[in-house]
């Protein structure tokens, strides 16, 4: 099944992004909105680390489709895709096809080569106004140079109220056991008839809100750290399945969370390896064979409180032309001494010269 293959796509991310423990947020919706279309434009090798990790791209095009139409009125919901290239790269009239079919689709010209920053301007403005000002800044400072040649985004947007609100009035401060410590934090209060379900050491409560929309809270009998890693998919879906209405008090801190997550290095760890390299194959977008994704960057934006909740959330792959053959990496393996530069890239001002003989 397509929700199937979306949530163990989701878990997967999520183990790799909280892998040092913190605070995380991302949007697997809007990750696997960017993929799925990369994983349409490519070829090869490619394409198939792209499937293995997002599952079938026709079913999980289908699933990303469906999820951008709300099943009733009252919640807001923005979705765009969009595909900047820069005038030099030509596309494929099959890609842009493909993409007019997704939400919110659109192909626009970027001056990647002439002017980066006012790329860099025109991308960020676009994604602001898409997430509601959530998102001003995706691509941070020096995330775009002149060897850019496209840039593909997913952003979203949704706010939706809840059907059973918390009352203002109850909410008050209340501990919080962190890791770091116990703490006090604005803690929200509901006693209703709401969804619950407690297997597998977890509990779930599902909170409805309008749009066809939901939240579950998932708590586990004991610390998260240690119950989290046995998270996997099928648990997921039977502890979700297990939901009932119920009376339940719950207590539920009030959420504001901002987190940015840089995806290159956890979707390589998560297998997909090739789309990063000169031997990448996009010829489903570009028939320039130079084609590859350099970095995937993504930030997430969440508010939870006693009225709903908001959230934004962007994702988007940039891509660069490689400037050279492909061929087998050089070796280098630094085993005697050496020395060291660290420099300013556009003047070629040296910070440190080191010579390093015993490191």
């Amino acid at each position: 099944m397509a929700t199937d293959s979306h949530l163990r796509f989701a878990l997967a991310v999520h183990s790799a992004l909280g892998a040092g423990g913190g605070n995380t947020c991302f949007s697997p919706y809007s990750v696997a909105s960017a993929l799925t279309l990369a994983a349409r434009a490519a070829r090869g090798t490619t394409q198939e680390e792209l499937v293995a990790l997002l599952g079938d791209p026709d079913r999980q095009t289908a699933l990303l489709r469906e999820a951008a139409q709300l099943v009733e009125d009252g919640a807001e919901l923005a979705v765009a895709n969009t595909l900047w290239a820069d005038d030099r790269l030509p596309l494929e009239d099959s890609f842009k096809a493909e993409l007019a079919e997704w939400p919110g689709a659109a192909v626009a010209s970027a001056p990647f080569e002439e002017d980066p920053e006012a790329a860099r301007a025109l991308i960020n403005d676009d994604v602001g106004r898409t997430t509601r000002g959530l998102i001003p800044q995706l691509l941070p400072p020096g995330s775009i140079a002149a060897d850019v040649a496209a840039v593909l985004v997913n952003a979203l947007y949704l706010k939706a109220a809840w059907k059973l609100p918390f009352r203002e009035a109850n909410t008050s401060d209340a501990p919080f056991h962190a890791p770091s410590g116990t703490r006090d934090v604005p803690t929200m209060w509901l006693s209703e008839n709401v969804g619950h379900a407690h297997a597998a050491g977890w509990q779930a409560v599902q909170l409805t809100a309008v749009g066809g929309l939901q939240a579950v809270v998932l708590l586990p009998d004991g610390d998260l750290a240690d119950a989290e890693p046995g998270l996997d998919q099928e648990t997921l879906t039977g502890l979700l399945g297990e939901i009932r209405f119920k009376p339940v008090e719950l207590a539920l801190p009030k959420i504001s969370l901002d987190v940015s997550s840089p995806l290159t290095g956890v979707l390589r760890g998560l297998g997909v390896r090739t789309l990063f390299t000169g031997k990448a194959d996009l010829s489903g977008l570009s028939p320039d064979p130079r084609l590859f994704v350099s970095e995937v960057l993504h930030q997430a934006v969440l508010r939870v409180d006693e009225q709903g909740f908001e959230g934004a959330a962007a994702t988007a792959l940039v891509m660069r032309l490689t400037s050279m053959m492909i061929a087998d990496p050089v070796a280098v393996t630094v085993d005697r001494p050496f020395l060291l530069l660290v420099r300013h890239a556009a003047t070629g001002a040296l910070y440190f010269l080191a010579r390093v003989v015993e490191p």
